[in-house]
């Protein structure tokens, strides 16, 4: 089992290739890098996970809201975009901070703010990731979403359709996709990642059968013309997501395997169940350590376990 004295491993890795264009998020480290996706979308990069701003002459909408050290730098810069109107509609794609960091001087000045149940519930809870090692405060007032849901749903934005997509028990257990059809853009959020190993916390409801899952949801919601904005990295495509589902089915193979053979966590890292993968992404001892520990409480799904 993953020792909670450990911390967090960087991770770092090589792009894969992408079967659409790239764009380069963020060259300059605290430095915030836009780019245009389609008339009036933007990709934002520098102010924590990856931001993606549709603005029009009805308003702003985030997806995302970066993490508390970069939100001034963020709301300045949409400032400067938009002129001096207030974003109207600001998406969580998942509780954390590097995602919701704008949400309480948004929330203060009338924003809606819009999330899964469940990221609202984790926003407003008193719990401990022991993974970080960290404890997570409950959020002020204002920082909470005022437009919850359970389920997936659509709205009607400055003439722009914007669909949300719930993925449950992938990242977390709160995770949303946002799919702006008629640039054909999705906003991915956590639920992809790009160079590196992707993150399924348990501790907060993700796990890699959650993972897979969703990856497989977003495939079935995508085209090869499809422009995905991950949390970190460069605007990718659906050979990304292809990717990131051949890593997910292995590593849930793989984890199920050990289980089934009884192997503690050090004999199914050595393994190697990632070694076709580590070149493009990196080091996966963190990936590993989520892996292992999340799939117990899914034992029974993993099949033929007990």
């Amino acid at each position: 089992m993953p020792n909670r004295r450990e911390v967090l491993a960087s991770i770092t890795g090589a792009v894969a290739a992408a079967a659409v264009p790239r764009l380069a998020l963020g060259q300059k480290a605290g430095a915030l890098a836009a780019t245009e996706l389609a008339t009036g979308l933007l990709a934002i990069a520098g102010a924590g996970a990856n931001v993606v701003a549709a603005t029009g002459a009805g308003g702003t909408l985030l997806v995302d809201g970066g993490s508390p050290q970069g939100s001034a730098a963020l709301l300045d810069l949409m400032r400067e975009r938009s002129g001096a109107r207030n974003v109207d509609v600001l998406f969580n794609t998942s509780w954390r901070d590097e995602h919701t960091g704008s949400n309480e001087t948004l929330g203060a000045r009338g924003t809606k703010i819009a999330a899964h149940v469940n990221t609202k519930l984790w926003l407003g809870g008193d719990f401990d990731v022991d993974w970080e090692q960290r404890h997570y405060a409950p959020r002020p007032a204002a920082a909470l979403p005022s437009m919850t849901f359970y389920t997936s749903g659509t709205l009607d934005f400055d003439g722009r359709k914007v669909e949300y997509r719930h993925l449950p028990r992938a990242h977390t257990d709160g995770d949303v996709a946002v799919f702006f059809p008629d640039a054909n853009v999705l906003a991915a959020g956590a639920l992809v990642a790009i160079g590196a190993y992707p993150a399924p916390d348990y501790a907060t409801g993700g796990w890699i059968g959650g993972l897979e899952a969703a990856t497989r949801a977003l495939l079935a919601g995508t085209d090869r013309a499809t422009r995905i904005v991950p949390a970190l990295g460069p605007v990718c495509g659906r050979v990304e997501l292809e990717a990131q589902l051949k890593l997910c089915t292995a590593v849930r193979e793989s984890v199920a395997d050990a289980y089934r053979r009884g192997l503690s966590f050090n004999e199914f890292v050595a393994t190697k169940p990632t070694r076709e993968f580590d070149a493009a992404r990196g080091d996966p001892s963190l990936f590993l350590k989520l892996v292992h520990k999340g799939a117990w409480a899914h034992i029974r799904e993993l099949g033929g376990v007990i």
